[in-house]
């Protein structure tokens, strides 16, 4: 009931439902539901709690889950813990290792349908990190279940179109977002997900990006950027703390696409310091790196140039070393040898440190 009540658009209602089934849970001592309740409960607390604190819930679920043998929502618990923790912005290397954990205890219990689904964030995650690992073998099932089950397409093109915008392929994007739109448009859930909140975020982000370059279908990329930053701005009425950065960033993305740029500066600085302060590292570097699109755009290049260097620092500490490797070679690409030389120092330190990492990570 609280997760549909959320799902309705009453967050705050569906919070205290889920609150309420949770003391009940305490007060009954009865566990034979309660991997369930607390799993689905997560996803709701994701809309109001801090995202980070809401972690450990999927832990909670998941031992509640072995204890009374109740091994789909072990599985359930699982996937959403890894989900949850590479939304949180936790350390790339570290939701590498759980990734793996989840995949084995999946595939060994031949869990199919949520082990592919696992995989596709798990390639996205490799591909941050820098390691280009696709599957070896895939079997007739698995290639059946992507064809066939409109979850896990919807799951496999988010990704596709994640990693692309992550990494600047423009067609790319613009054709598996087009994908996307697809599958979901004939898809319909009763009960609301943390993952249809970044879903709307990242198709807000590349929705502005795509107005600001087709001529043909602007004007409906456009509306959909604004329907997702309403959505997000909304969400941050009841969680501040993980939805006010995603608004500011897509307001910025919007007047950046209006030529509001007065509006667009503000709403950069107020991105990035919010993902600060709610330690979102990740999204921290995004913001910083579509500032800097956003700064070269308009011929600021030592603005540009300061905030590319922030996004880059940002995403080695997240771990993201591909990334970083990628942004790097964009910047010596498109600046001046004169304009990289005063900032040698930095650039080189941050390169150096990223080849030893990323030596590591792989």
């Amino acid at each position: 009931l609280g997760s549909y009540t959320a799902k309705l658009g009453d967050i705050s209602g569906g919070y205290n439902y889920v609150k309420l089934a949770r003391s009940l849970l305490d007060k009954l001592g009865s566990r034979e539901n309660a991997s369930g309740v607390i799993c689905l409960g997560a996803q709701v607390m994701s809309y109001v709690e801090p995202l980070q604190a809401t972690l450990e819930y999927y832990d909670e679920g998941y031992a509640a889950a072995i204890s009374s043998g109740d091994i789909i929502h072990a599985a359930i618990n699982r996937l959403f813990g890894y989900l949850s923790s590479f939304y949180a912005g936790v350390n790339l290397p570290t939701v590498r290792e759980k990734g793996d954990e989840v995949i084995s205890f999946m595939h060994e219990r031949k869990i199919v349908i949520f082990m592919i689904q696992t995989q596709h964030t798990r390639y996205s995650v490799f591909k941050l990190i820098g390691i280009d690992e696709e599957p070896k073998y895939v079997s007739a099932d698995e290639e059946n279940i992507l064809a066939t089950n409109n979850s896990v397409k919807t799951t496999h093109y988010f990704q596709k179109l994640y990693i692309s915008f992550i990494f600047r392929f423009y067609d790319d994007t613009k054709d598996y977002a087009e994908k996307y739109l697809a599958c979901i448009g004939s898809s319909t859930w009763a009960e609301l997900y943390l993952s249809h909140s970044f879903h709307v975020f990242y198709i807000g982000l590349v929705s502005f990006w795509v107005a600001r370059n087709s001529r043909e279908d602007g004007e409906q990329w456009y509306e959909r950027g604004n329907k997702s930053k309403l959505a997000l701005k909304k969400w941050a009425e009841t969680s501040r703390w993980t939805f006010e950065n995603k608004w500011y960033l897509l307001e910025a993305e919007e007047s950046f696409t209006n030529n509001d740029f007065e509006a667009a500066k503000s709403f950069y600085k107020q991105a990035i310091s919010s993902a600060k302060l709610h330690k979102f590292v990740h999204e921290e570097a995004l913001a910083y790196e579509l500032a800097a699109y956003f700064y070269l755009e308009l011929g600021e290049m030592e603005q540009s140039m300061e905030y590319f260097l922030a996004a880059h620092e940002r995403y080695h500490e997240w771990g993201a070393f591909g990334k970083c490797n990628s942004l790097f070679e964009f910047v010596k690409s498109s600046f001046s040898p004169a304009s990289i030389e005063s900032d040698s120092a930095r650039v080189q330190t941050n390169n150096d440190r990223q080849l030893t990492d990323h030596k590591n990570a792989a």
